[in-house]
């Protein structure tokens, strides 16, 4: 099995949100690999993996960072694979990690998920892939069906919480 799914993290700490990626892809049955490298201490390895990346077979890159946030514009300004930016919460509420990753300049561009939403990042990055994999495709639309069904199990609990004044 090879990896067409690379998760990046800036570092360890960011494990614990870039692990949604990881287990929503487990899920989906995506190959991925997992690791940190950081744009600021490891800036010659970043450059390296993001060259090296397509040749290696991945085609879809996930790259979380938090504060400055320079890893996913590191990462896109050294390959042509779409790269997913997940700016994670850490000083401003993740505000300067969004704001880091959603201005980049023209031609070096960073699709970007809400703040700590790795796991918006791996749906985004199989959506990608079942345009050319139908049973992926099956795999999320049974996942799309599934989110409906909390819904609908949710009202049906709510309809069933009782109050005087309560009219539904």
């Amino acid at each position: 099995m090879q990896a067409i799914v690379s998760i990046i993290m800036g570092s360890t700490s960011d494990y614990p949100v870039m692990e949604k990626a990881a287990k929503f892809l487990n899920d989906m049955q995506v190959p991925f690999e997992i690791n940190a490298l950081s744009a600021h201490r490891t800036p010659t390895e970043v450059e390296q993996f993001a060259q090296e990346a397509e040749g290696r077979g991945i085609r879809i890159i996930i790259a979380g960072a938090g504060m400055a946030a320079a890893l996913p514009g590191v990462i896109a300004a050294s390959t042509s694979l779409p790269v997913i930016g997940v700016p994670i919460k850490g000083m401003l509420d993740g505000l300067d990690a969004m704001l880091s990753i959603i201005q980049m300049p023209p031609g070096i561009p960073v699709a970007t998920v809400g703040v700590n939403g790795a796991q918006n990042a791996a749906i985004l990055a199989a959506q990608m892939l079942a345009l050319s994999d139908e049973t992926l495709a099956a795999r999320l639309k049974e996942f799309k069906v599934s989110l409906k069904q909390k819904i609908v199990r949710a009202n049906e609990e709510l309809a069933s919480i009782q109050f005087d004044y309560k009219t539904n």
